[in-house]
């Protein structure tokens, strides 16, 4: 049985108003059960790059059956792989991950480590952002723990994130002299993306830290999850380890890429732009992404209405607080 729907006008001073304007009527046919499929991701008009959801599947009556008998087994489980990777030394960290259902596949060869006693300066690793766990799994690819700058603001989370955080401040010239001190201490990873992109896009690269060192290792990330996406930008970014680790057997991959020629750095007079987006062409290359040139902003405010800052909380003074 077909419906219509028919838009028609009442009243002959209305529609003597509207002559100019609306001079024919339109009539609308809605079958009663349209056999409409859904349109795969290749053939849409155009690719979807942000959207913002806890799942990974569509929720049909049998996915979300399984999904909520998996909750009290994976929940636990999340539990004890988030301690194993917080407790453990980060040497045997990648065993533990395998043990407990975590794939952690490295490819490449990794740089060695700094020598201090020589004056080398640390490496500074160039990762593609795909969650926050990303300093985790570099640091149990290379068997040591390896400090991470990120634009994560939130104390609670970093009781659950093992490797040291770093959170760059407001200004230029703090990031800068922040970075470097880090670097004389030895080596240090940064995500130029500034935020993570679930689907096959990088988004733009910082150029900061193209003026901070010649020593830029880009390593590949890339992450396969089947229940639970690990990111969100609405929801309570504490969570996100928990969902990334509640997915049964969740699988990350770290590939180390060739060390930046010099002739392609700063030094040789190439622009902190340029090394940039050759950074970003090498990584999506090797994942068979796409780049954009989308940014944090662009994700949060089509996400979340904001710019993605974290406001900071006023002062109180003692004589303030709770009317005292």
């Amino acid at each position: 049985m077909n419906y219509t729907l028919k838009i028609q006008l009442a009243g002959q001073k209305f529609c003597d108003l509207l002559t100019n304007t609306l001079k024919t009527q339109e009539g609308y046919i809605v079958a009663a059960k349209p056999e409409v499929k859904a349109v795969t991701s290749d053939k849409l008009p155009k690719p979807i790059i942000f959207h913002d959801s806890r799942l990974v599947q569509k929720p049909t009556p049998l996915t979300a059956l399984f999904t909520l008998l998996w909750i009290p087994i994976g929940f636990p489980l999340a539990c004890l792989r988030i301690a194993a990777g917080s407790l453990l030394p980060m040497r045997i960290v990648y065993h533990a991950f395998w043990a407990l259902g975590v794939r952690v596949s490295v490819k490449g060869s990794p740089p060695p480590v700094a020598k201090k006693s020589i004056g080398q300066s640390g490496v500074l690793f160039i990762c593609s952002h795909r969650t926050l766990l990303d300093p985790i799994f570099l640091s149990a690819a290379l068997g040591r723990p390896i400090p991470a700058v990120t634009y994560l603001r939130l104390p609670p989370l970093r009781v659950h994130l093992p490797y040291q955080n770093h959170s760059p401040k407001p200004r230029s010239s703090q990031r800068r002299t922040m970075i470097k001190k880090l670097l004389e201490e030895g080596d240090l990873a940064i995500c130029p993306e500034g935020t993570t992109c679930r689907e096959p896009f990088l988004l733009r690269f910082s150029a900061l830290f193209a003026e901070l060192t010649d020593q830029l290792v880009p390593v590949a990330m890339m992450n396969r999850m089947s229940m639970f996406h690990g990111t969100t930008a609405r929801g309570w970014k504490g969570m996100d380890p928990f969902f990334f680790f509640m997915n049964p057997s969740p699988a990350y991959e770290v590939t180390f890429l060739n060390k930046l020629p010099l002739e392609l750095t700063c030094s040789s007079g190439k622009s902190s732009h340029e090394v940039a987006n050759y950074m970003q062409r090498v990584i999506a290359a090797t994942l068979s992404y796409e780049c954009t040139s989308f940014t944090r902003k662009d994700k949060y405010r089509a996400l979340a209405g904001n710019d993605g800052t974290v406001p900071k909380k006023p002062l109180l003074y003692p004589d303030k607080v709770m009317g005292c």
